[in-house]
């Protein structure tokens, strides 16, 4: 596993257990408004954890620990992560997984496997804007393994949750309603608030002038958009 970063201790990125984050390292996509550039792109990865050491660590810890959130990065990109995830699970531990869809066919071997109780799926933008949003070109046809992962996830049978970061400049009222539209019938989504920080992928290609967070306004407008197809959506990040 190429792990960049841990997190000994959270309340918040596996909610409802207390649980340790692995940030692994790499990413297929580019999106302007990802604040982690280090995990992303080459030219700023940063030294590698010991693999069995982080191991060792959340051993140590494990009559604390409930569960382990694995995000990035782009976890599924890391050729031993079904291995990982059962030295984890030999711990009695839950495992948590954040990915950005683009590879169903690694979603369906950890679940054949049981080896995931939840995953998190980052949706980006509509169907239409998809791979502008993400930093690609439109004709990447990554697009269609991200609609698999949708329907894989949705039918998974597990706790799972979608979530969309709004941007100003990339995500209105109308992206809301296409992405609501193509989630409509699931439980849990929610819209997570664009913050700047100078790790943002954007503001190290200088190409942030566009994107800003959302007024408290706007982001009122978006709930409501979504609650119109998904009741329960919420926001993470601001008080409105």
């Amino acid at each position: 596993m190429n792990i960049a970063g841990f997190q000994s201790t959270t309340l918040l990125d596996y909610p409802g257990h207390i649980a340790c984050t692995v940030f692994t390292q790499g990413c297929n996509f580019r999106c302007p408004f990802c604040q982690n550039a280090s995990l992303v792109l080459p030219e700023l990865y940063e030294e590698l954890l010991d693999t069995d050491e982080i191991l060792s660590r959340i051993k140590k810890r494990r009559s604390i620990y409930e569960g382990v959130c694995i995000t990035g990065g782009e976890p599924t990109m890391q050729k031993d992560l079904s291995v990982f995830i059962k030295k984890i699970k030999n711990m009695g531990l839950l495992v948590k997984l954040d990915t950005n869809g683009t590879s169903p066919d690694t979603l369906e071997e950890l679940l054949s496997e049981d080896l995931l109780d939840m995953i998190a799926m980052d949706i980006k933008a509509s169907k239409e804007s998809y791979m502008r949003v993400c930093g690609l070109p439109e004709n990447n046809k990554l697009f269609e393994k991200i609609e698999r992962s949708v329907e894989i996830i949705k039918n998974s049978g597990i706790d799972h949750e979608f979530r969309t970061t709004v941007v100003k400049g990339l995500h209105d009222c109308d992206e809301i309603a296409s992405i609501g539209e193509w989630l409509k019938g699931e439980k849990k989504f929610f819209l997570q608030v664009y913050r700047k920080s100078e790790n943002i992928i954007g503001l190290l290609n200088g190409k942030t002038h566009y994107m800003d967070t959302p007024s408290d306004k706007e982001l009122e407008a978006m709930l409501e958009t979504a609650k119109q197809y998904i009741p329960e959506t919420e926001i993470r990040g601001e008080d409105i």
